[in-house]
């Protein structure tokens, strides 16, 4: 199945990334956070407000991830220092396992490369085992912990983790 990611721009595609964030967090999370919690931080990070807040006027991308144009899941990011900063990366459950996920990291590789930016970097919860698996499946590396007050009473306890991301060989 082909893979596209599409730049998210309108007030349609903000509901469209929010509605699929919304499926995806109360999914995947509930293993690993409470509810509450996940409620939360939808309200706070991934609402419609949240998002548009985030694109408008904080200097995030997000792209709508596309499988043979039906919509899988998609990605925020943010370059930072030389580094592209990977906020969000998320898939539905269905495209999980099909080499979506690695192919999305091909196209951020790319783009830092383009960009002539030197590093991707995330967080990630510590107990996400399987999220884990595929970053170091993709050349990811724990570099660090961190743990984040986000208000409400609530904290993220995650890995930091980087790939490299080599120049273009001339």
């Amino acid at each position: 199945m082909a893979l596209s990611l599409q730049p998210v721009r309108t007030e349609d595609e903000i509901g469209i990334v929010a509605r699929l964030g919304a499926e995806i967090w109360r999914e995947h999370y509930i293993r690993i956070i409470t509810a509450e919690q996940i409620e939360y931080m939808l309200d706070k990070f991934q609402s419609e407000r949240a998002i548009a807040d985030q694109i408008g006027h904080q200097g995030y991308e997000y792209y709508l991830m596309q499988a043979d144009g039906v919509n899988a899941g998609y990605l925020a990011i943010k370059p930072e220092d030389a580094k592209l900063f990977l906020s969000k990366f998320y898939l539905l459950k269905a495209f999980r396992g099909r080499g979506y996920g690695s192919r999305a990291i091909g196209f951020l590789a790319d783009m830092c490369r383009e960009r002539g930016l030197t590093a991707i970097w995330l967080t990630v919860n510590r107990h996400n085992t399987s999220s884990i698996a595929v970053y170091e499946r993709n050349g990811f590396r724990i570099v660090r912990t961190q743990v984040a007050d986000i208000g409400g009473g609530y904290v993220m306890d995650d890995y930091v983790m980087e790939k490299e991301i080599p120049p273009v060989e001339a």
